[in-house]
């Protein structure tokens, strides 16, 4: 059975610690700590210029939900056709209409958009009404692959909606697992489920190279500060590579 090992990357260093480690494909980012927003520009040709891999773009405006408004549909669109023209390799995205099922007919504007691109369903689907319902129409949508943690905060908590959704997909449509995933999870996953695609981002926290720090003052997120970085650690993404 083929497998494959994508990380998910918000850094040209994060990127090729992740190659380096053995990854297959990665996800390219912004604000990885918030979920993960649309890249730069300027990010997305270094990593290309950097990496050899498969590179698929994340194109997600903001933080939140993925119920959007029509200036935030046209930013998908455009940032779509841009990022095929500097050279992706794929594009994850997703839309839910505000009854949380899948928004078909944007959906099916952003596959065109998309072309011969691969195209990835991402953790919209974890927050969709009906997951089963959902992989039947992305099937017929074209859609390549679906991320999802099983509709649970992380992959362990959604093993047996997972299993079904393996089980229902079979060669049809790729079930990448996500949500907390290392190599320990991979092991039990594989053994559980059968599951053979998984997404990580084998994220440390770096310390500041800043000797002065202002501690009292914080603009970032509550609990974590302006002097920590997050960086994929190699060693976690061959210790992942060498369970695969």
């Amino acid at each position: 059975m083929k497998t494959r090992l994508e990380v998910c990357v918000d850094s040209v260093e994060s990127a090729m610690n992740a190659q380096e480690g053995g990854a297959d494909r990665l996800e390219v980012c912004s604000n990885l700590i918030i979920g993960g927003t649309t890249p730069g520009v300027s990010q997305f040709k270094q990593i290309r210029e950097a990496c050899g891999i498969e590179l698929n773009v994340l194109i997600r405006p903001r933080f939140g939900d993925f119920l959007y408004t029509e200036t935030e549909f046209k930013m998908i669109q455009e940032d779509i056709l841009m990022f095929r023209e500097l050279g992706a390799d794929g594009i994850v995205a997703g839309c839910l209409r505000a009854d949380g099922r899948l928004d078909r007919k944007r959906m099916e504007e952003l596959r065109a958009c998309a072309g011969s691109l691969n195209f990835t369903l991402h953790r919209a689907f974890d927050v969709c009404r009906n997951p089963y319902e959902t992989l039947e129409e992305a099937v017929g949508l074209g859609i390549d692959t679906i991320l999802t943690s099983g509709q649970a905060s992380v992959c362990m908590e959604g093993i047996e909606v997972l299993k079904k959704l393996i089980q229902q997909a079979g060669e049809r449509i790729e079930i990448l697992v996500g949500g907390g995933v290392n190599a320990e999870v991979i092991r039990r996953f594989k053994e559980a489920t059968g599951a053979s695609s998984f997404h990580m981002s084998g994220k440390q926290v770096i310390n500041s190279g800043m000797t002065y720090r202002k501690q009292e003052v914080n603009m970032g997120l509550p609990g974590f500060g302006e002097y920590h970085i997050l960086r994929t650690d190699k060693e976690a993404i061959e210790r992942a590579r060498r369970v695969l």
